[in-house]
């Protein structure tokens, strides 16, 4: 039998990251798919140029809707913008596992969930499965300052007490090596090379393919190598280059 992913976040209208991202990246792993759209977006590889968030009530509509449909085998949460929409998918989740993938801001900088949001999700992080921040998100979560070491980060990641699975796209050298930390275990290091390219949607394809093992019965160990193994093929894709000619565009956000 076939399991079901339910992927909660937002439409990307330039398909390169958020809901449109996760639905490829969990078909491709042979996962069905439910949604709950928490927000749609105006941007492109060039930035962001609006946001339209969904009413707290139909989102938790749309969760019921989902559930009632079937079993959900996990959940992977994206993108939710503020308080009331964290609280109304906290107060939904069906109960299995759910990585929690937290966009707090857009590639090009643009802050998708507000300071009283933030708030809220702080407060459910315990209550999630796995949580996958790179860098500049564990710091924003945690209240302190981008960690410059892997030890520095395995502090700040150890503070909540479930599993966190720390990317490493945002820093340097020829080897981009995540970390999983689990309460009670060693950390496990998750080497590759480095990719030249700079690809939108990365973040989401990662945190969607851990979602799909978990739901496949994997262990978070076995299912984190093979998201990992996810991002690789998504990002030696051949990708077509973006002219971002139009300054009207909120690259600056």
């Amino acid at each position: 039998m076939t399991e079901t992913l339910l992927l909660i976040g937002g439409i990307d209208s330039g398909a390169g990251a958020g809901l449109l991202r996760d639905h490829a990246t969990a078909l491709s792993l042979g996962l069905s798919v439910r949604v709950v759209v928490t927000a749609l977006t105006a941007q492109n590889d060039c930035g962001v140029r609006s946001v339209n968030f969904t009413n707290p009530t139909m989102i938790a509509a749309q969760i019921v809707a989902a559930v009632e449909a079937g079993p959900i085998a996990a959940v992977k949460i994206g993108m939710l913008g503020n308080a009331g929409i964290v609280r109304a998918v906290e107060a939904a989740l069906p109960n299995c596992p759910i990585v929690l993938d937290p966009v707090l801001s857009s590639t090009s900088g643009h802050s998708l969930l507000d300071p009283s949001g933030l708030l809220c999700l702080r407060r459910m992080i315990p209550k999630v499965s796995v949580l996958t921040p790179n860098l500049p998100e564990l710091a924003l979560l945690s209240g302190q300052p981008q960690p410059q070491s892997a030890e520095l980060a395995e502090s700040l990641a150890r503070a909540w007490p479930i599993a966190v699975l720390v990317k490493d796209g945002h820093g340097a050298g020829h080897t981009s090596t995540d970390y999983l930390f689990q309460p009670n275990c060693p950390a496990l290091t998750l080497p590759a090379p480095r990719q030249r390219q700079s690809r939108r949607g990365t973040g989401c394809t990662l945190a969607t393919a851990l979602a799909c093992g978990l739901a496949q019965g994997l262990s978070l160990e076995a299912a984190a190598r093979k998201a990992k193994l996810a991002v690789g093929t998504y990002l030696s894709s051949i990708v077509p280059a973006v002219d971002c000619h139009d300054k009207s565009v909120d690259s600056s956000a």
